[in-house]
């Protein structure tokens, strides 16, 4: 416990940060002056992922010649020191550094269509925050506290507490999202002329700050007073594939491309739901104090579903097994995102029924959006990765070990339960990628904005393609729900074929000694048995007496 405890607060202290952090970054780049929605497909795609790729590069040749002590504190103290200063530097400077005029200025030139790629360069510095709110949670959460987690804990360790932190992780939720909320409110307390969203922001970032030298202090603590586990120092020699034998690898097996299909269809459907989302909260709620209290509440429920749907994971594995698990999260999202887009597209009709509950469509569409994202991550984080990584435990090593630790999207490693059984030393090492890593985790995260671009570009603005959007979705999330019924029967086939090895294996194991007629008639052991064997008897072979026998 003297090691668990620090690792489960710094989980925590994380956690926290992560979905302050999450929930702000819409904020800013969502109800900015002259920006919308519409900025993120383009954000996430121009700026999010170089700058993903440019760190990783940047840390992988910090990892050769800094000490892993050395490598946590230059990662983590920027991030740190970025989030204080933004709260109390830039966001108040944001008037004066942010060119309004000149991209005002492009828009009248180039059209409405690009407002979203000249928002980024509009409101640059926030684009800035979510850039690095979105590096925290692949950075700080995968690299730097799974990595560290690995290090310091065994296998057995690993079984009994990793779930743990997954539980520990929604309950930072749940009390981060309070926090969220409980600043945002602030505003109703504040004369008029005063920016309520700045002196909020400069709270949360406080907060965020205070957290991030705690968690440096639990990892100085856990150095320092807690000892490592000794590690066999023989590595396996890996063979690092490029993108081209990454792709053939991926085509050349059914089952990694069910895989394949299950996390891109995932960070694609999400993608296309989400954005659109957004857009309709904006419109509900324009005040950054407001959208940001909204958000809040949705943290909130957020970490309460995925809790409860976690507690009750292990009831649907046991009663209807991986296949009908694998299925609800699809179904979910499907079913979500059909009343979700169907309360955008003929909202109006529907506006008189929905008055007699006191809702606009408008309204209404937020909620059921908000319902869509919970539901759908409660599922993913409580069903989805776990079926995920069970899928990998009835491949042959050398297929696991190319795709399972790169298949991962580092930030939904919550709760790793089954999959434990692997080295988990190894899963989050930044050199070696290979396989999936190289094609699926950027197709999942990008598929869905450069769709959105496309639709974007194409026809006019988010709203004018929410239509197409709709379509695209169903014929995504059947594509899923195919390919999940597809690795079912091969899953269901690897391991009866599993059991029968591990049955003939402890068959083989049993030994029977033979037992021989004498000339009298009676049964007797023979005489090679080694039940029949002196200390003295050198009847029988070395190997035959140094080799033991299970009777």
């Amino acid at each position: 416990m003297k090691k668990i405890i620090p690792l489960g607060m710094m989980f925590f202290c994380i956690l926290f940060n992560y979905t302050i952090l999450r929930d702000t970054k819409d904020v800013l780049v969502v109800t900015a002056r002259g920006s919308s929605a519409e900025i993120i497909p383009f954000l996430k795609t121009w700026v999010n992922l170089p700058m993903a790729v440019g760190f990783m590069l940047l840390y992988t040749k910090l990892a050769n010649v800094l000490s892993k002590q050395a490598l946590f504190y230059s990662v983590i103290l920027p991030f740190i020191a970025f989030f204080g200063a933004f709260g109390f530097v830039l966001y108040p400077l944001s008037n004066y550094i942010h060119p309004q005029a000149f991209a005002d200025k492009l828009l009248n030139i180039l059209g409405p269509r690009f407002l979203g790629p000249l928002a980024i360069m509009r409101i640059w510095s926030f684009c800035l925050f979510y850039v690095m709110a979105e590096l925290w949670g692949s950075v700080v959460i995968s690299v730097l506290f799974w990595g560290f987690a690995n290090q310091i804990t065994t296998v057995d360790e690993a079984k009994r507490f990793y779930p743990l932190f997954g539980l520990g992780a929604n309950v930072a939720l749940i009390f981060s999202g309070r926090t969220v909320k409980y600043f945002s409110n602030l505003r109703k307390n504040l004369g008029p002329g005063v920016d309520g969203w700045a002196i909020s922001l400069k709270a949360m970032m406080s907060i965020v700050v205070l957290m991030g030298f705690a968690i440096c202090f639990l990892y100085w603590w856990v150095n320092n007073y807690v000892p490592l586990p000794t590690r066999s120092k023989k590595k396996k020699e890996k063979p690092k594939m490029g993108t081209m034998e990454s792709l053939k690898f991926l085509v050349s097996s059914r089952y990694i491309r069910d895989l394949a299909t299950l996390v891109v269809a995932y960070g694609i459907s999400i993608n296309l739901v989400e954005v659109t989302w957004k857009s309709k909260l904006k419109a509900q709620f324009p005040s950054p104090n407001e959208y940001s209290s909204f958000m809040g509440d949705f943290s909130t429920a957020t970490g309460i579903a995925t809790f409860t749907m976690m507690l009750l994971s292990q009831f649907i594995f046991d009663k209807y097994g991986w296949g009908v698990a694998a299925k609800i999260t699809p179904t979910v999202l499907l079913l979500t995102g059909v009343g979700f887009f169907s309360l955008i597209l003929f909202g109006d009709p529907l506006g008189p029924g929905l008055a007699k509950f006191g809702l606009t469509p408008l309204l209404a569409a937020v909620y059921v959006g908000a319902m869509q994202n919970i539901f759908s991550k409660s599922a993913k984080y409580s069903l989805f990765d776990p079926c995920k990584e069970m899928a990998y435990i009835p491949l042959d090593e050398d297929t696991k070990s190319y795709s399972f630790e790169l298949f991962l999207d580092p930030r939904n490693l919550v709760a790793p339960s089954t999959f434990i059984e692997l080295d988990l030393h190894f899963l989050v090492q930044v050199k070696g990628k290979a396989a999936i890593d190289v094609v699926c985790n950027p197709l999942g995260k990008s598929g869905g904005a450069l769709i959105q671009q496309f639709m974007i570009l194409t026809f006019g603005s988010l709203a004018n393609s929410t239509p197409y959007l709709g379509g695209v979705l169903l014929v995504i999330v059947l594509a899923w729900l195919s390919a999940a019924k597809s690795l079912d029967t091969q899953f269901t086939a690897l391991r009866q074929e599993e059991e029968l090895e591990k049955e003939m294996e402890r068959a083989a194991a049993v030994k029977i000694p033979v037992v021989a007629e004498n000339e009298s008639g009676n049964g007797s052991l023979a005489s090679g048995s080694p039940l029949n064997q002196t200390p003295g008897d050198s009847s029988s072979s070395p190997s035959e007496a140094s080799t033991p026998r299970n009777i």
